[in-house]
């Protein structure tokens, strides 16, 4: 059994990334904010976190960690002319600041164990595509962060960064609502369909675990084909 830390567990990706390391058999904390989390075994532990409050700590967590994935984030699609600079400030305090926080929080714990860290970017950063700008700026920063982490603190943890494209979690549903909008995305990917919080939550695990021990610096791009290839 294995001790993961999973922030933003309770909705989405993080969501399915607990249940799938839970059923897996590891033992599972997990933190939550505003949403209530539904999913719970004998494996896992929850706790109330505000990734923005300068009050949280983790003194319920064991001497050794060997993972931690922080999956807090937004999607703020807007023309670059309404944007603001306060816009900018939220997004980094939420996506960087507040990963930056946590890991330093758990670092010493992940040398112990040798453990991994796993970030999430976006499809949009390294492909282009308009109204992204604020997104695109502070998951840019995640891919920075994740090499630099992982060139700093080689070979006693490995850190990697997954870019998915949209996936049809709660955080997606503005862009999601409907069927037709589901219907008329998912024809822009090459693969033809959607990504589920389950097709990120698995190469989560895998990178969380000791099947990918040979990589660190990575950014892997789980979504759809659409980054690379045009049909």
């Amino acid at each position: 059994m294995k001790n993961y830390l999973i922030i933003g567990g309770a909705s989405g990706i993080g969501e399915a990334l607990v249940k799938t390391l839970a059923e897996s058999g590891n033992r599972v904390f997990a933190t939550y904010n505003k949403t209530m989390p539904t999913f719970e075994n004998e494996n896992t532990h929850y706790q109330q976190y505000d990734v923005l409050s300068e009050t949280n700590n983790f003194d319920q967590l064991p001497d050794e960690l060997n993972g931690v994935a922080y999956c807090p984030g937004s999607i703020n699609l807007m023309p670059f002319t309404r944007l603001t600079p306060q816009s900018f400030i939220d997004d980094f305090q939420l996506q960087v600041n507040g990963a930056v926080k946590v890991l330093q929080a758990v670092i010493n714990k992940l040398r112990k164990s040798q453990g991994s860290i796993v970030l999430y970017s976006t499809v949009a950063v390294q492909t282009g595509f308009k109204f992204h700008t604020q997104v695109a700026a502070s998951k840019g920063a995640i891919e920075g962060l994740t090499k630099a982490l992982a060139a700093e603190y080689a070979p006693k943890v490995r850190v990697n960064a997954i870019a998915p494209s949209l996936t049809d979690t709660p955080l997606a549903s503005k862009l999601l609502s409907d069927e037709s909008k589901k219907e008329a995305n998912a024809s822009t990917h090459p693969l033809k369909r959607i990504g589920e919080a389950e097709d990120i939550a698995r190469l989560s695990a895998f990178l969380l675990s000791d099947q990918s021990s040979w990589m660190t610096g990575q950014i892997l791009h789980v979504d759809g084909g659409i980054s690379t290839l045009k049909l």
